[in-house]
């Protein structure tokens, strides 16, 4: 028999909030965490607001030996991960080395550290260059410097899918779940605001140039015209649903269902696969469209990409067959943060009825036959959401994820 992956603890980092709880409370007050950047002067540049996470004292979470080591992204993901293992319950040793394993997704790796030490190269010489250069700039380092922090010896790995990696490297733990190991930490962090990420950010032609923030990221909408950056994101862990409950583990919910597809090449004709993704993600979960409480949804802010999603989510659900959100407004997108930060988001709204609002966005633009929830958390009944991942690049990725099971 095929083994169920629960969701038995998480760590959250986002802009409107430090901690799950902090963040799931500001989530449904429909509190934003996106301003203009202050990690640095951005008045050259745009594009000049962000969701920066604030509050978060480095020295305080991880120990000092790791902080010049590691850059900021790291350094969320060893918080991220420490708050997750200890909300699941677990110590470094009630289980085996070599049955823990960890995935995560990264979409642009050490990005801050990366342009200090480049700073001293070309600024000075290459011995004021840090020996940690040498990894802590690289997409792989927080699955690395998770795995030797907490000695996990199993089954490791990094997906770099863009924002759809958050689901891509869930759905990698829970196949390692499936294929007997334990005990997976999983999901992402970015933090790359910083000149030479919110640069390169730039270049790719995507980021909202307003400096009013309640206007800038409007996914959906008629005004769309980008989206805003933000850092941040979640860990969890996953385990085996027989073996939790005999340890007595809280659950939040089951990864039930996933499917990833790519999109044809631009000018192609061929049309989008996100569509299928959806489809298959319900397949895998052995579950139909009206199954479905609600829905994350990617949302782009891009006029293009929302349309793709709309008719997506319309093809698969019928004209407003299910509520449709995106908390991303209030974080800005997360890359590979997103997913991960949304699957919390998504399992909270189920154990608790309620699913919080898309903020700023007052009506879908007209053609889009989706029912958004706006203004404030709507009510919702049932056992099972979907989260969407859209990566650029063509990446399309969908996750089914279920209320816990009562044994």
């Amino acid at each position: 028999m095929t083994a169920t992956a629960v969701v038995t603890g998480v760590g959250v980092l986002a802009p409107n909030g430090i901690g799950a709880q902090e963040y799931w409370s500001a989530t449904l007050r429909g509190e934003s965490g996106i301003g203009r950047i202050t990690h640095f002067d951005p008045s050259r540049y745009p594009s000049r607001l962000a969701g920066e996470v604030t509050g978060f004292s480095v020295r305080d979470h991880i120990p000092s030996r790791l902080v010049p080591q590691t850059d900021r992204t790291t350094q969320f993901a060893l918080a991220g991960s420490d708050w997750a293992l200890a909300d699941c319950g677990l110590t470094a040793d009630s289980l085996p080395a070599d049955a823990r394993g960890v995935v995560t997704a990264s979409a642009s790796g050490g990005f801050e550290f990366g342009q200090r030490e480049l700073g001293h190269l070309w600024g000075k010489d290459p011995k004021h260059v840090s020996a940690y250069m040498s990894f802590a700039w690289f997409y792989a380092v927080n699955s690395g410097q998770v795995s030797i922090r907490h000695d996990l010896r199993g089954p490791t790995g990094v997906v770099v899918t863009d924002q759809a990696g958050g689901l891509d490297a869930v759905a990698q733990a829970r196949r390692r779940i499936r294929g007997g190991t334990p005990l997976m930490l999983t999901g992402g962090m970015d933090a790359s605001l910083c000149p030479y990420g919110l640069a390169a950010q730039i270049s790719a032609g995507i980021l909202s140039d307003s400096e009013d923030p309640t206007r800038a990221y409007l996914p959906f909408d008629a005004a769309a015209d980008g989206h805003v950056p933000g850092e941040g994101g979640a860990m969890l862990t996953l385990e085996d649903a027989r073996r939790a409950r005999e340890r007595g583990a809280r659950s939040y919910g089951e990864i039930s269902g996933y499917a990833a597809t790519f999109d044809p090449r631009p000018g192609s004709g061929r049309p989008a696969n996100l569509e299928r993704a959806v489809r298959g993600a319900l397949a895998d979960a052995g579950l139909r469209p009206d199954d479905i409480a609600f829905v994350l949804a990617d949302g782009a802010g891009e006029p293009e990409s929302d349309r793709v999603e709309a008719q997506a989510l319309t093809a698969v659900f019928g004209p407003e067959g299910v509520p449709v959100t995106v908390p991303k407004t209030m974080t800005g997108r997360l890359y590979s943060g997103a997913a991960p930060l949304d699957l919390v988001t998504a399992l909270f709204a189920l154990r608790d009825g309620v699913v919080p609002p898309t903020v700023h966005v007052d009506r879908p633009a007209t053609g889009y036959a989706i029912d958004l929830v706006t203004g404030s958390p709507r009510p919702v009944d049932g056992d099972a959401a979907l989260v969407l991942a859209r990566g650029r690049g063509g990446f399309n990725s969908a996750m089914v994820v279920r209320r816990p099971s009562v044994a």
